[in-house]
């Protein structure tokens, strides 16, 4: 799938992303990303494992957190780095708006995964995105991203399980174009 970027997403939980440019480095591509949350909302625990992100503060506090730690807290001006294979979440953690600029590279098929994921959650008017599209993208790109707080039970039964069903029931005609998952 090609995107035109500038390309804005809303997850309908308070988090907004706006693609802004793919710059093209020596060592790959790296996409630049506007994000804002609204009070308390922010991506839950995941992993990147094939790509690092970083973001400085526009506007606002943020809280962020590497699985395991304690968490650490942000204000305008300030940068974090999350290196990928690193378990994190990052969440507004004050009175305004977050407002980030951030970057992730490699892109891969960031994107794609966010844009779906986001419309996931839209769909089922919470956080927890629509079953069949979420076990696609934890199945189909497992080797690239990982939701690292889901329970092991759900993660190697009811993911699978849910993504064979919608095989099935064709409910994945609709991703025909998405871009080759990462061996």
């Amino acid at each position: 799938m090609n995107y035109t970027l500038p390309h804005t997403i809303e997850n309908g939980q308070g988090e907004k992303i706006t693609f802004k440019e793919i710059i093209q480095e020596p060592d790959g591509a790296k996409v630049r990303i506007e994000g804002r949350c609204k009070l308390n909302a922010g991506p839950a625990m995941h992993i990147h494992y094939l790509q690092d992100e970083g973001f400085t503060i526009l506007q606002g506090r943020a809280g962020c957190q590497i699985a395991g730690e304690e968490a650490k807290y942000y204000s305008e001006g300030e940068s974090v780095i999350f290196k990928k294979n690193i378990a994190h979440k990052f969440w507004n953690a004050g009175s305004d708006e977050l407002i980030i600029d951030a970057w992730v590279k490699p892109v891969n098929s960031l994107i794609f995964f966010l844009d779906t994921l986001y419309a996931a959650q839209r769909n089922s008017g919470s956080s927890q995105p629509e079953a069949f599209d979420a076990a696609y993208l934890l199945v189909k790109y497992k080797n690239e991203y990982g939701m690292a707080e889901m329970p092991l039970p759900v993660r190697k039964i009811i993911i699978p399980l849910t993504y064979f069903f919608g095989h099935l029931f064709g409910k994945y005609k609709k991703f025909k174009n998405a871009p080759k998952p990462i061996k």
